[in-house]
């Protein structure tokens, strides 16, 4: 073994090639990420008046159409109480969430979409999907596919899939 990447291969240490390949795919997938999260959020202001974090949290409240607990909420969300709070007391104050004691529980309150909520959500979502199909418009139904199936094994294999995937 005469040859520096094979050597670095055999020892658990991966080639320098291949150690830049896995960068620049990083660094393109955080460019794609960031062009369709800037797409999206500029979307949500210019044609609905409203911001991306207020559109995941109608999001979470619209999967769970019972409620949930600030910290449930923030759990899904995966943020602080504190980042959640002011936005629930905007959509409070819009009419499109409402809060509901827990039975039992004194000090906890359930927050839900009321239906002035889940139907301006749904009016969003069903854009917010569109929006999506005209980003990836460009892909083929097997380049979509191999896609998914490429980050999929990247979520497997670092441990990331916690069984809440969000497919349509």
């Amino acid at each position: 073994m005469s040859d520096p990447d094979q050597c670095s291969t055999a020892l658990g240490n991966p080639a320098p090639a291949l150690v830049k390949q896995s960068l620049r795919v990083w660094l393109k997938m955080l460019k794609a990420t960031k062009h369709i999260e800037a797409t999206v959020r500029e979307k949500l202001r210019v044609e609905f008046d409203t911001t991306l974090p207020r559109f995941d949290v109608m999001a979470a409240l619209y999967r769970f159409e019972e409620g949930l607990k600030m910290s449930e909420l923030s759990s899904a969300l995966r943020v602080s109480n504190g980042n959640v709070t002011g936005i629930i007391e905007r959509l409070v104050a819009d009419g499109a969430v409402l809060r509901v004691p827990v039975a039992g529980d004194k000090r906890a309150m359930l927050v839900r979409l009321t239906h002035k909520g889940r139907d301006e959500f749904a009016t969003m979502a069903a854009a917010h999907e569109l929006w999506i199909n005209e980003i990836f418009g460009g892909l083929t139904p097997d380049a979509t596919a191999r896609l998914i199936c490429i980050l999929d094994t990247i979520e497997h294999s670092q441990g990331l899939n916690s069984g809440e995937d969000h497919d349509a």
